[in-house]
């Protein structure tokens, strides 16, 4: 047991490398948690454990790594399947799995094509679906697990330029609700948090790639009732809950974390 009263789980965290994955991981450390900081941008994910390592881990009494950097493309099965055998090697099994990895691009959905569906699904919805599939079999075996899907409040409402997006995350979401009455009477969670515009540096790169970036981040603020866009730190919050040992009889849930934008 930890100093705070939670067990010293494992977790894992896809697309942990930088934004609210990176603030996931903190986190889900400052709770006691072993993280796994699973990337594509593997610089940025050893980046991101040391942070951990330097600040939770010089007072972690258990000894060992508070986190570790895993390469991790969740866009190809056996990247997935790399990786989560890293993890149980130097980790043990997950616990905690948390999918924050994610893309897009702003587009109308008449200019897009079959290249750019496949990449927006690839990593959006069947990534998720790759990393549960690697995990749940020893949730099942161990009777516990959390499972938390990062979503979008385009996934709830639409989202102009983000049809392919905002699809996949509606997959996401009916996908985890799904899970959870597959697993509810096995000691496992599985919840979805929906952010909404929230300052990253993927929200930077799909305003940059436009020519009014300024304005398209700009009306984004405005459309929240807070006049905001979130911080990383504030969707984390809500995930490292549903990732407690308190959030236990909380499943198959779907939390905007928006600033209001979405109410339902």
């Amino acid at each position: 047991m930890t100093e705070n009263g939670n067990v010293d789980r494992v977790a894992l965290v896809t697309g942990g490398g930088r934004g609210i994955g990176r603030e996931i991981c903190l986190g889900l450390a400052q709770a006691g948690r072993r993280v796994a900081v699973a990337d594509l941008r593997v610089p940025e994910a050893v980046e991101t454990a040391a942070l951990i390592n330097a600040e939770v881990g010089s007072t972690d009494s258990g000894g060992g790594a508070t986190a570790i950097a895993v390469a991790m493309d969740v866009a190809s099965t056996d990247a997935v399947s790399a990786g989560l055998m890293v993890v149980v090697d130097e980790l043990g099994p997950v616990e905690v799995l948390v999918n924050c990895a994610g893309w897009d691009e702003l587009h109308p959905f008449v200019t897009t094509g079959e290249d750019f569906w496949d990449r927006v699904i690839e990593i959006n919805y069947k990534g998720p679906l790759r990393t549960t599939h690697g995990c749940l079999p020893a949730m099942i075996e161990a009777g516990y697990g959390r499972i938390v899907n990062i979503g979008s409040d385009a996934g709830r409402v639409g989202s102009s330029g983000e049809a392919v997006y905002a699809g996949a995350k509606g997959g996401v979401i009916a996908f985890t609700k799904t899970i959870a009455r597959e697993v509810a009477r096995r000691g496992i969670t599985a919840n979805v948090i929906c952010p909404g515009p929230t300052d990253t540096p993927l929200l930077e790169e799909i305003a940059s790639a436009t020519d009014t970036s300024d304005k398209i981040i700009g009306a984004m603020a405005r459309a929240v009732p807070m006049k905001r866009i979130g911080q990383p730190h504030e969707v984390a919050a809500a995930v490292v809950f549903l990732c407690s040992e308190e959030a236990g009889y909380i499943t198959g849930q779907t939390l905007s974390v928006s600033g209001g934008l979405t109410m339902a």
